[in-house]
């Protein structure tokens, strides 16, 4: 088995789709405990269970409760055509009324977030070999460009949807045309604002997400102790000091 597997010409290889089949992660896993430098097979598999790895992480965390509230640089706030009408309103006594809006639109972001992880899956198993070692020994955040090259708009189709529904469900859309009311009503205002927020909490929701994924990639690149994994560990190891030299 062995033997025919080193008979694979390395061009195949390099075109091959990782298709997330069991037989190719348990030759991964097997050929992971050996010494030696990584395979490109094991390079490939190695990167597919740390793209997993991270991806889950995140979209776990973020469509947790106060997932997008509670994390200060993923936070959603006003945009940034409104922010002078929220400043407007919060000095008029609307602190309240602008708050809620500030807590539904992450809300909705948060539910938005349970969506993602089934979109990553698919796209790392669209991961070539040739891709995987462009992931492996390229920039900190070649990862993260992969996943914004690949999902972008498979996440915008799907979040849009959950998000007017989330926001709907929150009273998110209320709070926001009511706001937008009060404001195009204070007198001398000349630019009025949209009170249509989904697509920006739709766009907001995806920056986020990609902002937790750069970390989780940049924590598995830079610390031993996120490599779970014999596999992570030979795989990342071997970059570690192609890197070096």
């Amino acid at each position: 088995m062995k033997k025919a597997f080193l008979l694979i010409p390395a061009a195949l290889l390099l075109l091959a789709p990782l298709s997330g089949c069991d037989t190719l992660n348990q030759v991964a896993q097997t050929a992971g405990q050996q010494l030696g430098n990584p395979s490109a097979l094991e390079i490939a598999s190695g990167l597919k269970q740390a793209l997993e790895q991270g991806t889950t992480k995140s979209s776990s965390q973020l469509s947790a409760v106060d997932g997008f509230f509670g994390n200060a640089v993923v936070k959603i706030l006003f945009p940034p055509e409104a922010q002078k009408a929220e400043k407007t309103l919060r000095s008029l006594g609307l602190n309240s009324l602008c708050d809620n809006v500030i807590l539904s639109l992450n809300r909705a972001a948060e539910d938005a977030a349970k969506e993602a992880k089934p979109i990553f899956i698919n796209s790392i198993k669209q991961l070539t070999l040739q891709d995987a070692t462009n992931i492996l020994f390229g920039n900190k955040d070649a990862a993260t460009e992969y996943f914004k090259r690949t999902t972008v708009n498979q996440l915008t189709e799907k979040f849009k949807p959950v998000i007017q529904a989330s926001l709907s469900k929150v009273n998110a859309t209320k709070y926001y045309s009511d706001v937008v009311t009060a404001y195009n009503k204070v007198p001398l205002v000349s630019t009025k604002l949209n009170p249509d927020i989904s697509a920006y909490v739709t766009q907001k929701a995806i920056e986020g997400l990609f902002v937790e994924i750069a970390k989780e990639e940049l924590n598995i690149r830079q610390n031993l102790s996120a490599r779970s994994t014999p596999l992570l560990q030979k795989v990342f190891s071997y970059a570690d000091k192609n890197k070096k030299g």
